[in-house]
């Protein structure tokens, strides 16, 4: 198999990995690979060309070219394995990255619940969406990685210019899409056996490792209303832990709006 069956003008599919699909075009990786049936745990959905992508909170997801879409199939998964497996989906990217890029060792951070950052900037989003199957539930995991996209040109609000960054700014190689998407594939595989075995908990360690918003001033967005806090840690579900002045308020969901400099705080428990 050749190291690069993509190239700028077109894809060789005859090349591609058995579990490897290509779509010329789409609205979603996520929406095309929760409308076929015949695909199969492991298996990913790829595309250039992600007309009407999706994010977490009903936002749009924009990817201009240049950014990685794809959709990764995981099944043998219990509904109660789903709290934090965003989070896991994050730190299986983290890992990818970094085994093409070892100069990028412990600079990427998760943000809670779903973003992968590098320098403060958002490097990849990561949206999961469960279908049951009967006796399990099926989980897509939607990636999309800033590989060498030029948000400039994009024509994005420059306060998405700013916030965001691509893997061409910060390292002085970039990997082949064929290489990310494998490397992604591996270590999606590798946590949800993890969780399917042993729960987000057995995953916790490395997370709080990788918790960019820890000891951070923070503002939450949940159900309409925005309130104030300190981030103080990820629990053993996966829920972000909010120091409030009366109380810790354990969140399983809610959006992160903004967050300040790191501060002096204790950990919770």
């Amino acid at each position: 198999m050749p190291l690069n069956p993509f190239s700028s003008t077109g894809v060789d599919s005859s090349c591609l990995p058995s579990w490897l699909h290509w779509v010329e075009s789409c609205p979603s990786t996520n929406t095309w690979a929760m409308q076929r049936d015949d695909l199969r745990h492991g298996e990913v959905a790829f595309t250039r060309q992600q007309t009407a992508g999706r994010g977490q909170h009903g936002r749009t997801w924009h990817a201009p070219p240049g950014v990685l879409t794809a959709s990764f199939i995981l099944d043998r998964l219990h509904s109660s394995q789903l709290p934090g497996l965003s989070l896991a989906a994050g730190l299986a990217a983290i890992y990818a990255v970094e085994d093409l890029l070892p100069d990028l060792s412990s600079k990427l951070w998760l943000k809670w619940s779903n973003d992968v950052l590098i320098e403060g900037r958002k490097l990849a989003g990561i949206l999961c969406e469960a279908v049951s199957r009967g006796s399990y539930t099926r989980v897509i995991v939607g990636i999309g990685l800033n590989r060498c996209a030029d948000f400039t040109q994009a024509g994005l609000e420059p306060d998405l210019v700013h916030s965001a960054v691509s893997l061409h700014q910060v390292s002085t190689s970039v990997p082949e899409e064929l290489a990310l998407l494998e490397r992604l594939r591996h270590y999606l595989l590798e946590v949800s056996d993890i969780c399917q075995r042993n729960g987000i908990a057995a995953l916790i360690p490395q997370l709080r490792d990788r918790d960019f918003l820890y000891s951070r001033p923070v503002k939450i967005e949940l159900a309409g209303e925005q309130f104030s806090g300190q981030a103080v840690g990820i629990d053993a579900r996966g829920r972000l832990l909010v120091q409030l002045p009366t109380e810790v308020k354990a969140l399983v969901s809610g959006r992160v709006v903004w967050w300040g400099d790191k501060t002096v705080s204790s950990v919770a428990d």
